[in-house]
């Protein structure tokens, strides 16, 4: 097993005003040439957005691009013709394919959080799609749940074109222990404390620390109550 420990102070920063965000890659103005991504996963942005603004139309391709609010909601357009408010408790995704032109804006007075994630996708130029999905009902204390996975994997999960993971695993009232084992083996595993602490063999992960798992079967995990682990699993090449 190699584990790479990422401290949240470690990561790219940004603050415009109305957008404070945090990178765990390369991105924009910010540029670390030994952190331009991991496996197929291309961008991990940690966003805070203001009441009223956010990203006008702007173009992607290529690309299968993930949302994923903590708090508030984020209104998205796109040149398909979708309209939609992806909340808090809710994941979008979308395959920007052959190219899409979409917005992202906070509609609401109060700030809205996410994290964006970018995924290389395993094929090019599909035809673009939207889709996004409430997964308040499915997340349970002390449980792994998948949000995205590869089409056809399971119908409980939004789907993207890469056979790539994502999952969220929330801690109850007490500490508990936990495992990930990857579901394609040799795939591997970015791995995020979102709120609380963690920890993995030697390593404490504090809130939005991050480490980088390769060449593993399974992880054991001990878990510190209110904590929320984000789970990214990507083939590596």
């Amino acid at each position: 097993m190699h584990i790479n420990l990422l401290k949240a102070e470690q990561r790219g920063h940004a603050d415009l005003g109305w957008l404070k965000t945090h990178y765990s890659f390369s991105f924009s103005n910010y540029y670390n040439p030994r952190r331009i991504h991991f496996g197929m996963l291309r961008v991990l942005n940690d966003d805070y957005i203001e009441a009223n603004m956010g990203f006008g139309m702007h173009p992607h391709d290529n690309m299968e691009i993930i949302t994923i609010p903590t708090s508030g909601g984020l209104r998205h357009r796109d040149s398909m013709g979708h309209t939609a408010t992806v909340h808090a408790g809710e994941v979008q995704v979308m395959s920007a394919g052959t190219g899409i032109y979409h917005s992202e804006i906070n509609p609401y007075s109060q700030p809205v959080t996410l994290f964006q994630i970018w995924i290389f996708p395993d094929r090019h130029n599909v035809a673009p799609r939207y889709d996004q999905k409430s997964f308040t009902d499915q997340i349970k204390p002390e449980h792994w749940t998948l949000l995205v996975g590869p089409k056809d994997y399971t119908s409980s999960a939004l789907w993207i074109h890469q056979k790539a993971f994502i999952s969220i695993y929330r801690s109850g009232a007490e500490p508990t222990n936990t495992s990930y084992t990857p579901h394609i083996p040799g795939h591997g595993l970015y791995l995020m404390a979102v709120e609380g602490s963690a920890k993995l063999e030697n390593h404490t992960l504090s809130r939005r620390d991050s480490i980088e798992v390769t060449d593993f079967s399974s992880l054991s995990l001990h878990v510190l109550p209110a904590t929320e682990l984000l789970a990214i699993e990507v083939p590596m090449r």
